[in-house]
């Protein structure tokens, strides 16, 4: 459970602290260099320096901790910044961007490029990746959903709203794999499925017709018929990945009301994440909130690309 009344969460300076012991457990490093020699990096102080300013005297740079982060350039205090990811990775369902501004004091387009900033930082990292999902012995569930509104609910509009396509790759007791497709067919599907799945793993779906030629590069494929009302035959069934799925469509349309198609895929890393560091794994939600942290270096996410900013 989140303590929204730690000091980290009201002062910025313990906030910085905080983050420099979480992210340089030993010792600054610089962000432009990589110089991590304590001898020849300075911290700077004195009545015009801001505190947290260090120099590198390898490449003569001021940087601080937010240097190459998804904070980098911010203005709004860190002490606001570390609260937004502790609320987002405890919310299970979410956190919107109207609720942010309201808890943390920002404006509403603030809290909507904060909490898309903080949606980059919980992406895998590739350098970093752990492999593909399953392996020997055990059992990948893949399904599709789609999400978008129901002609039905139509109160103005003359066209029916466009449904998204997304596939998830659920490994039983492990991690998920969520992806946005524009169409769900087996030419799609396919490079999905051999990159983020390991072949040794027994895959489980239903009747599609998309999954029958894929599943012959898995070590087994078993199906059930959700069209015969069979949802269960023996250890066969994607309910792992229909629950993942009642949690991701109850935050979508609970939370969030509207996902655009532009910013779907960055939803799904935030599902992703906490579904991958849940109490179940072993990971409460300080170390979650940690973890999201740790994956803010080395990323940038610009209102505008700076291209799009020159001729602005």
């Amino acid at each position: 459970m989140v303590n929204l009344t730690a000091p980290i969460y009201a002062d910025e300076n313990l906030a910085r602290e905080h983050l420099e012991q979480l992210l340089w457990p030993h010792g600054p490093i610089c962000r432009h260099c990589g110089n991590a020699d304590p001898v020849r990096i300075t911290k700077l102080q004195g009545k015009s320096t801001r505190p947290g300013v260090y120099k590198c005297k390898e490449c003569r740079r001021p940087f601080t901790v937010t240097v190459g982060t998804v904070m980098e350039r911010s203005h709004i205090p860190l002490n606001k910044w570390l609260l937004a990811m502790h609320l987002m990775t405890a919310s299970k369902k979410g956190m919107s961007a109207h609720q942010l501004h309201r808890m943390l004091g920002v404006t509403y387009q603030s809290a909507w490029f904060m909490a898309h900033r903080l949606r980059e930082a919980m992406a895998d990292d590739p350098k970093s990746s752990s492999g593909p999902l399953g392996g020997e012995e055990k059992v990948i569930e893949v399904d599709e959903t789609y999400v978008g509104g129901k002609a039905k609910n139509r109160a103005y509009a003359k066209k029916p709203p466009k449904k998204q396509a997304v596939v998830a790759l659920v490994e039983r007791k492990g991690k998920v794999k969520s992806v946005h497709v524009a169409n769900v067919t087996s030419e799609t599907l396919r490079p999905i499925l051999v990159k983020h799945a390991s072949r040794k793993s027994r895959l489980m779906t239903d009747e599609s017709n998309v999954y029958p030629k894929i599943g012959e590069e898995f070590a087994e494929h078993d199906t059930v018929n959700h069209s015969a009302n069979e949802y269960v035959r023996g250890d066969a069934h994607t309910n792992t990945a229909e629950g993942y799925f009642s949690i991701f469509k109850r935050g979508i349309y609970g939370v969030y009301h509207h996902v655009s198609e532009a910013h779907l895929h960055r939803y799904l890393v935030e599902f992703d994440f906490r579904h991958n560091t849940r109490t179940a794994l072993g990971v409460n939600d300080t170390q979650r909130a940690a973890k999201a942290m740790q994956g803010m270096v080395g990323k940038r996410l610009m209102y505008r690309r700076p291209d799009q900013a020159a001729h602005a």
